[in-house]
């Protein structure tokens, strides 16, 4: 049996889902999951359909290339056909901190995490003794005011020999060129805390507490050019006192984090997202 999943969106007009559930059903496909929304301010409409096929002469390359020369061409839609025979590939970059590292390793470890991770890289050393531990390649390329492109250079080499289909940003504390973010779409995945823009620079958590904040939260975005202003996969939030310690925001700002950007990858993996003008459709 093959699982395939199909992303559409394009301009709302009648009958485009009579249309796909059809196309499906001609092709011996079962449905397990569907679901739409339509941008009513931008007239678009956005479907998630899951589909099941068990005959012998389906493929999906074939499925593919009937889809785009029918539906896709005649409503003009932006589309994607993912198969479940593949599992995608998820390369991470860390530098320091070790609280998403661990934390994802582990629900990698444990299969709760439906994909592969070929190799870590990471700027630092620091956290090499991790990747050793769940016996994942690490590669140490540092990155200096001088070497920076050298370095874009063998990240880009290795993230293309493996094949790589999209990156981690686990805590990893440098800017991203736009020779990567071009290479990768939406496809570049970070986590920061929600403090931002309120309260920047290396002691966030410290400046929130002078103010006596009330909530911290931690977001999940894919990179683009402009700093820290991606579309938003996801998103958590939680409250805070007056009796808790800068120490004790820390702490429950890097759970956060953990969490947040967990679900952010599953959403990406079981392709749940899909980015239009800067915003996402996440479905359920």
């Amino acid at each position: 049996m093959q699982k395939i999943t199909i992303l559409i969106h394009c301009k709302d007009r009648p009958n485009i889902i009579a249309s796909v559930t059809n196309f499906v059903a001609e092709k011996q496909g079962n449905i397990v999951y569907i679901d739409q929304h339509v941008d009513r301010e931008q007239n678009i409409f956005f479907m998630r359909l899951e589909s099941e096929f068990i005959h012998d002469g389906f493929t999906a390359d074939g499925f593919r290339e009937a889809f785009k020369s029918t539906l896709a061409t005649t409503f003009g839609m932006k589309w994607r056909i993912y198969s479940s025979a593949r599992k995608p590939k998820m390369a991470l970059f860390v530098s320091k901190y070790d609280h998403c590292l661990y934390d994802l390793l582990g629900r990698y470890n444990s299969g709760e995490l439906n994909l592969e991770i070929p190799f870590i890289i990471s700027n630092h050393l620091d956290l090499k003794p991790i990747a050793d531990s769940f016996k994942i390649p690490f590669h140490h390329i540092p990155v200096t005011k001088d070497t920076k492109e050298a370095a874009e250079k063998t990240q880009l080499e290795l993230l293309e020999n493996a094949k790589i289909d999209f990156i981690v940003l686990a805590r990893y504390m440098q800017i991203i060129s736009e020779k990567l973010i071009t290479k990768y779409p939406n496809k570049i995945i970070n986590i920061h805390h929600s403090f931002l823009p309120a309260f920047v620079g290396a002691k966030p958590y410290h400046s929130a507490f002078k103010r006596g904040v009330k909530i911290i939260g931690a977001t999940s975005h894919y990179v683009t050019e402009e700093l820290d202003a991606g579309p938003i996969i996801d998103q958590g939030v939680t409250q805070v006192t007056h009796s808790h310690s800068i120490e004790d925001l820390i702490a429950k700002g890097r759970d956060l984090e953990k969490i947040v950007l967990a679900n952010a990858i599953k959403l990406h993996t079981n392709r749940k997202v899909m980015v239009y003008n800067n915003k996402t459709v996440i479905f359920s």
